[in-house]
């Protein structure tokens, strides 16, 4: 089974090759990097980076790719949208996540460190909430000046600031928090917060996984 990554940052590789030794040891993984894409997706929309995702998703389907699975929040609903031009399956990280979050009740509260992944977030909570016919009531919490953090390297000081926004939210704002972007996956572990925190790395590594070895079963 040989399942693409497309990242806007180097700092998922490591995190996505440790979930894969510790759950899914049979898994291949190509790692795309592209941080442009991103970068280009916060000043111009997530649209601006279409056709070049496309482009990337059908080498990766040459490449032997039984799935793709982006891991950028921000381009995520992009590359779903190229899934049948790549021909094959294209997965957004979050996406398990979500689903995750609206079953465990409407009042989400989304953390995110870059402001072009809140509304990706949210639409992608109302259709996992319209899916599974329940109601989902989000509300968003942009975590101010942790960015420059994560583009500084400063990964520790990073984590701790979301953590400390995190520690601001109780259970009587929210039933769950989702995590918006795969960088922030680190900061569960270092809240105080009582409330349910759901990060997207390991769900979407998991479905992407049965995606290939249904694939392969074909």
């Amino acid at each position: 089974m040989k399942l693409a990554l497309l990242h806007t940052s180097p700092v998922h590789v490591p995190v996505f090759d440790g979930l894969r030794d510790a759950a899914h040891p049979g898994l291949a993984l190509r790692h795309l990097v592209r941080e442009e894409l991103l970068e280009r997706a916060r000043a111009a929309g997530p649209g601006s980076v279409a056709d070049d995702v496309r482009t990337l998703l059908e080498a990766a389907a040459a490449d032997g790719a039984d799935a793709v699975l982006c891991t950028c929040s921000s381009i995520g609903a992009v590359a779903e949208g190229q899934a049948a031009a790549a021909g094959v399956p294209v997965l957004r990280v979050d996406r398990p996540m979500a689903a995750r979050a609206v079953a465990a009740g409407p009042r989400v509260v989304v953390v995110a460190t870059t402001r072009s992944t809140l509304a990706p977030t949210t639409a992608l909570l109302a259709e996992e909430a319209a899916r599974a016919g329940r109601p989902v009531d989000p509300r968003t919490l942009l975590v101010q000046d942790a960015w420059e953090l994560f583009l500084a390297g400063e990964h520790d000081a990073y984590l701790d600031r979301v953590a400390a926004a995190l520690d601001t939210v109780t259970e009587a704002d929210a039933d769950v928090v989702v995590l918006a972007q795969a960088s922030l996956a680190g900061a569960a572990g270092r809240t105080r917060t009582t409330v349910p925190v759901l990060s997207s790395p390991g769900p979407g590594l998991a479905a992407a996984a049965a995606e290939c070895a249904r694939a392969a079963r074909a």
